[in-house]
């Protein structure tokens, strides 16, 4: 696995009957979306967050609202085939921030 964690621009569409990433275009190049592989929902790690020790009664009200809007940050994670050309295919993580981030490439999958 390689990770790159880098901005993205996709567009969504129909893959396999449900609304998807459909194409990404990652470094100047076009990838066409085969197959969608997985997709689920990840949260921040809450445990690492330094405002956790405010919903825990141990800080002041501003810092237990910034820890609340933290502990509820979410990116969705897409795990697809893409294909650039017949030879050239691979397997990728893209991820959406609901949070307001562009959507990433996070990793491709050897």
């Amino acid at each position: 696995m390689r990770r790159y964690g880098e901005p993205i621009d996709v567009r969504k569409g129909l893959v396999a009957g449900g609304e998807a990433p459909e194409q990404f275009v990652w470094r100047d190049r076009l990838w066409v979306v085969r197959t969608i592989l997985g997709h689920w929902v990840e949260t921040g790690a809450w445990w690492e967050q330094a405002g956790v020790s405010a919903l825990l009664g141990v800080s002041d009200e501003a810092a237990a609202t910034r820890a609340t809007a933290e502990l509820l940050e979410e990116r969705e994670v897409w795990r697809v085939e893409a294909a650039r050309d017949r030879r050239s295919s691979g397997v990728f993580d893209l991820a959406f921030s609901w949070g307001g981030e562009p959507w990433r490439l996070l990793c491709s999958l050897d």
